[in-house]
């Protein structure tokens, strides 16, 4: 999985490619812990991401728990497979998915 942080002034967008699971999720746990500084608003661009696993769920739902205390968190561009899992879940009604 790659993972691009972009800044601007309204929102931290970070933009993820390909599986996340077990052995990606730290990586994107570590980003959100370390490099989002003190954005009030986090995106996240799920386009590229081809597959989310228990791990990956697991560090969504703490970046939401994390942002709903400073901010504001959201999920875009959720492909079907991605959208399915949200939806078995139901981390559709947890997260913001536009």
């Amino acid at each position: 999985m790659t993972i691009e942080i972009k800044r601007n002034a309204d929102a931290t967008v970070i933009e993820l490619v390909g599986r996340l699971d077990t052995t990606t999720a730290p990586a994107l746990d570590k980003t959100i812990a370390e490099d989002i500084g003190d954005t009030k608003n986090l995106v996240l661009n799920i386009k590229g991401l081809e597959y989310i696993s228990s791990a990956g769920l697991r560090v969504l739902l703490s970046a939401q728990k994390k942002m709903q205390k400073i901010g504001s968190m959201k999920v875009t561009n959720v492909c079907e497979a991605v959208m399915e899992v949200f939806e078995m879940t139901g981390f559709a009604d947890i997260l913001v998915i536009e």
